[in-house]
Formats: C-alpha cells, structure tokens, sequence
C-alpha cells in the first residue's frame, strides 16, 4: 500500500537517511568503492559492523540510491546521484514541503541561522547579480 503523495516519480530524488547520506559522500568522494572500503569508513566513523554495510548497500540499491557493477569482485557500488542533482532535488523537495515552494524563504532561513563567511557573502552576490543579468535578457 502507498500512502498519498508518496509516489516516486522518475524524476524525484529518493531521500536517503542520514547513514545513507554518510555512505553516498563516501562514494562522492572516492568514486566506485567495493565493499570492504565503504565498511573501512564506516566501521572507523561509527564502529559499523559488515553485515550492517551489506545491508545498508542493499537496501540503498533497492532505492534507486546506488548502483552496484557485479561484472567485477568484488562488486562495485557507485552514486547513482551525483552530489549537486542529490542536493537540487532534497532542496526542491525542502522548499516544497516546509516553505510551500517559495524559494527566498530558503534562502533567507538557511541565511537567518548559519553564520556565512565572506567568501559565502561574495559568492552569493555574485549568483545574485548573475540571475539578475540573465533576467534582463
């Protein structure tokens, strides 16, 4: 049974958990990994044991959130979403679901409780008078 509204469409991002966010940027940063990597990193970071990680990349798999090449051994799992579509989709997702789709109530939230450095403060000008110049197109 699927609750309402749960669909996935093609297009939708899945929203892995935070445990499953860790094992992605683990693969974000070291491309294709085998197993025993992925458990390198976890078991060093939260003392995970193997059978968890086997059963993490399962059920990550089952989601659509990696892709596992079984032509090699051992196999070999990779992001089946790279960090900046993962990040576009979970922050379409946050803006719909929390700020009704209004995009500055994002921004001036995530803005409002983090400290921004400088370099943050010039590069956000700078998209800003980007978007600017391309709207006077």
């Amino acid at each position: 049974m699927t609750l309402p509204g749960s669909e996935m469409t093609r297009s939708a991002v899945p929203s892995p958990t935070d445990v499953e966010l860790q094992i992605l940027r683990i693969l974000w940063a070291n491309g294709s990994c085998g197993v025993g990597v992925i458990h390198e990193h976890l078991h060093r970071e939260k003392g995970t044991n193997y059978s968890t990680t086997m059963k993490m990349l399962s059920v990550m798999l089952g989601k659509g959130l990696v892709k596992r090449n079984e032509t090699q051994r051992p196999h070999l799992y990779r992001a089946a979403w790279s960090r900046e579509r993962m990040g576009k989709g979970l922050l379409k997702d946050l803006a719909t679901k929390v700020f009704e789709g209004s995009v500055s109530s994002l921004v001036l939230n995530a803005l409002s409780n983090s400290k921004a450095s400088q370099s943050d403060i010039e590069e956000i000008r700078q998209i800003l008078t980007e978007m600017e110049n391309r709207s006077d197109e």
